[in-house]
């Protein structure tokens, strides 16, 4: 016992000598000290009335009519709800290509149950469809939902294998082909 208390008395005493090195002790930092930057020019600041933006219609487009309760574009989706055609549930089941605000990705519906409509799922998806987890047909709109059954998007059939919507919360095109 008396050993391993010198041995480890030692192995304490020559870690601890190296804590008090003088290496830096010669390091003079009194001479580097940084230069003053010069003043820049600034251009002068302009005061003035801008036009109101309600009275030229021109140079800004129509605000979308948004339903709060949804979050969607309502007049995007009248236009495309009067247009649709027709769905059958079962034509839907399979593959599909998604074209989600300019990022592609892939997405799979099925005919099995989950909550009050059916089981899907994305591949290589980002931002909402990340949590697509089921899917309804509800008239002429396909309802995409996520696993809590809030709903992600509403598609409209607008050519045989294609349908066009947007999503919920961002209102971003959104569309599946095959």
């Amino acid at each position: 016992m008396r050993k391993s208390l010198s041995v480890g008395s030692l192995v304490a005493a020559i870690m601890l000598s190296g804590c008090a090195s003088d290496r830096m002790d010669t390091y003079d930092n009194s001479s580097v000290k940084p230069q003053p930057l010069e003043a820049q020019p600034v251009a002068p600041v302009e005061a003035g009335q801008l036009p109101d933006p309600t009275t030229d219609t021109a140079q800004f487009p129509q605000k979308p009519v948004v339903d709060p309760a949804l979050g969607q574009n309502t007049q995007a989706d009248a236009a495309a709800a009067a247009a649709a055609l027709d769905i059958k549930k079962e034509a839907m089941v399979g593959g599909w290509k998604v074209n989600a605000g300019g990022a592609n990705c892939d997405m799979f519906l099925t005919l099995t149950n989950l909550g009050s409509g059916s089981r899907g799922g994305t591949r290589g998806c980002s931002g909402e469809l990340m949590a697509m987890g089921s899917w309804e047909v509800s008239g002429k709109q396909v309802v995409l939902k996520d696993r809590a059954g809030n709903q992600l998007a509403r598609l409209y059939k607008t050519a045989e294998n294609r349908f066009d919507g947007s999503l919920a919360n961002s209102g971003q095109p959104v569309s599946l082909s095959r």
